[in-house]
């Protein structure tokens, strides 16, 4: 049961935090209006923490603090997709007409950025292996992977709920300002999120 909780309580106070990937999975929710087509970002983003934390408690991805260039490749990347993912979020538009949206992204496009806001985020790699990947050594055998298992479960109910609360905003939404707005404060965090990455990587 230690293992269990730890997990639950250390997975939720990483995972809380306002980030990209957080802003994603609740403006896909928010800006569909069949809650069947977001399954796609929620199972993208569950599988790539599930994909993090795994490696991160196996231990594998702990070369990532070995290798400086490879540290460095990875705040380059993150900072120029955030970018464009900011760009991409200020640009979209959320109006509604009757049962039509245009700021849908399709199946394949919900999965890429998913994958890339997960995979792609320095911050969520190194808080991954330096929190989760720490924490769970003092764990062994079954009790190591209950803690494991109960940080994983953490991320899918998480992704599930805040897509789920999109979802009602969208209902609210009817004339789509709403979330006009919210795409637009969206892509300003994003990018203050890509400014600080720059500012970090510079100043190593």
């Amino acid at each position: 049961m230690e293992a269990l909780l730890h997990g639950v309580m250390l997975a939720f106070g990483l995972i809380l935090p306002l980030g990209v990937q957080n802003i994603f999975v609740f403006n896909q929710g928010a800006t569909h209006l069949k809650f069947i087509n977001v399954l796609p970002v929620i199972m993208a983003a569950g599988f790539s923490d599930t994909l993090l934390i795994y490696l991160a408690v196996a231990g594998v991805s702990f070369i990532v603090f070995n290798f400086e260039w490879l540290t460095v490749l990875l705040f380059i990347g993150g900072f120029f997709f955030l970018v464009y993912m900011g760009w991409v979020m200020w640009k979209s538009q959320s109006e509604q007409s009757g049962k039509q949206q245009s700021n849908k992204l399709s199946a394949k496009r919900q999965v890429t950025f998913a994958v890339s806001v997960s995979l792609l985020n320095p911050h969520a790699i190194m808080d991954t292996i330096g929190i989760i990947g720490t924490s769970s050594l003092v764990y062994t055998g079954y009790e190591k992977w209950l803690f494991t298992a109960a940080c994983i479960g953490v991320s899918w109910v998480w992704f599930l709920t805040l897509a789920v609360a999109g979802r009602k905003l969208g209902q609210l939404d009817k004339n789509g300002q709403l979330l006009k707005r919210m795409n637009q404060a969206s892509a300003i965090i994003i990018w203050g999120m890509a400014m600080y990455m720059g500012y970090q990587l510079f100043s190593r």
